[in-house]
């Protein structure tokens, strides 16, 4: 039987892990910094949206799904897009309908169970913050050493890949509260989605309806250009009361049309707030260990995108499927450089498009963008392919992405 570790419990190495246990074949062995009873109870670590592909993964590698929306009340049939006017109103306001929902499930709630399943399957936790001499030991006892946690002095261990890595610093603050009391879009009151709020030259806001500890909630996360006048969450990050309050001001100043619904918001618990900021970056995928013996990334460790796209967690899913798939097919043969970097380059073909449209994003909206989102709001075709296309992203290569595509296509469908 091979012998897998698996360092890291979030998306990507606990989706991988139930995939191999429930494979058969396979020792695999998690290793976790927190017990799962810690992670429930403490602070959020992210915000997340799954689209349907990337639920669809992370469901067959379980074998189960554990929050199926007509039991938790929550499911996202929709994403909007607001870009503010000269008035207190959006001059470009439109939401686009999913052809499958989506969901978001508060991280601390989901891994948790997730860590516990993986233990009553047969799977073996252990509790360690592992540093790099820990995993240059563990290497020795185990065929395959797979890196899945992406924060820590072991991601050092990782060479930013400085060709496919366009940003060398932060592109946004962020912060982020979980909260309940949210109102829904008075013009959309029947449809749960995310708002994508567009604020030029200041930043984004972003309303995710989610799931947490204590039911359903919505997820207030304002992404920052640094410098601006969303850059101003770092001197609350202990302070969750302050936090919010500032939250709904900034939402008060500049997206106004999303205050009414937010004025009355409270904090799911104490440990619902969350502020950062890191360089968009992928990094190679194998690390050298002092030893010289070999240790594979995967998901953020290797591509970690801003969250302004809400791809973390879907890239995350499909990291987990496209390792998956490689070491199934690689049966019983050496899990050597070339399986390593063959099994990355699976990964990489499923998340470039994506990459180079979330950098893209970061980055002022250039002409034809700008008429798409116009366009958008005349035709609920155009709405509808750019929200659906958050589940998979590879479609905006042949229109959003290409200055002459898009033009192709806008005028296609105004013909229409």
């Amino acid at each position: 039987m091979r012998k897998i570790l698996i360092v890291g419990a979030g998306q990507a190495g606990l989706q991988l892990a139930h995939g191999l246990l429930l494979a058969g074949g396979y020792e695999v062995t998690v290793m976790s910094q927190r017990l799962a009873s810690e992670i429930r109870d403490g602070r959020v670590t992210s915000t997340q949206c799954m689209f349907g592909a990337a639920l669809d993964l992370e469901r067959r590698a379980l074998g189960v799904d554990l929050w199926p929306a007509a039991e938790s009340g929550h499911r996202i049939d929709g994403l909007g897009v607001s870009v503010p006017g000269p008035e207190e109103v959006p001059a470009i306001n439109w939401l686009g309908r999913l052809s499958q929902y989506a969901q978001s499930v508060d991280q601390r709630l989901k891994m948790a169970a997730w860590l516990e399943l993986f233990a009553e399957r047969g799977g073996t936790v252990v509790i360690n913050a592992a540093t790099v001499s820990d995993l240059d030991h563990l290497s020795t006892l185990y065929d395959l050493v797979i890196v899945a946690a992406g924060k820590g002095d072991i991601v050092g261990l990782f060479d930013r890949n400085a060709e496919l890595s366009p940003y060398s610093v932060a592109q946004r603050s962020l912060a982020v509260a979980y909260v309940h009391g949210v109102e829904p879009r008075g013009e959309h009151p029947d449809t749960t989605a995310v708002r994508l709020d567009l604020i030029p030259t200041v930043g984004e806001l972003i309303v995710i309806p989610a799931v947490t500890t204590s039911g359903t909630c919505d997820i207030l996360f304002w992404e920052g250009i640094p410098g601006g006048p969303l850059d101003t969450f770092d001197q609350l990050a202990d302070d969750p009361g302050a936090h919010l309050a500032h939250t709904l001001e900034l939402i008060r100043q500049f997206a106004p049309w999303e205050y009414e619904r937010c004025a009355a918001a409270e904090l799911t618990d104490a440990g619902a707030t969350l502020v950062g900021r890191y360089a968009p970056v992928v990094r190679k995928p194998i690390a050298t260990l002092p030893s010289g013996r070999l240790a594979l990334g995967i998901a953020d460790v290797v591509v970690a995108n801003d969250p302004i796209t809400g791809q973390g967690s879907n890239n995350a899913s499909r990291a987990a499927d496209a390792y998956l798939t490689a070491i199934l097919a690689h049966g019983d043969r050496p899990y050597d450089q070339a399986f390593m970097q063959a099994a990355f380059d699976s990964f990489w073909a499923k998340v470039a498009v994506c990459t180079t449209w979330t950098n893209a994003m970061l980055a002022p909206p250039p002409p034809h963008v700008l008429d798409i989102l116009g366009a958008a709001a005349q035709h609920q075709e155009i709405a509808d392919r750019f929200a659906n296309d958050f589940s998979t992203p590879d479609d905006f290569a042949d229109w959003l992405l290409d200055p002459i595509k898009a033009g192709t296509y806008l005028a296609d469908v105004a013909a229409r």
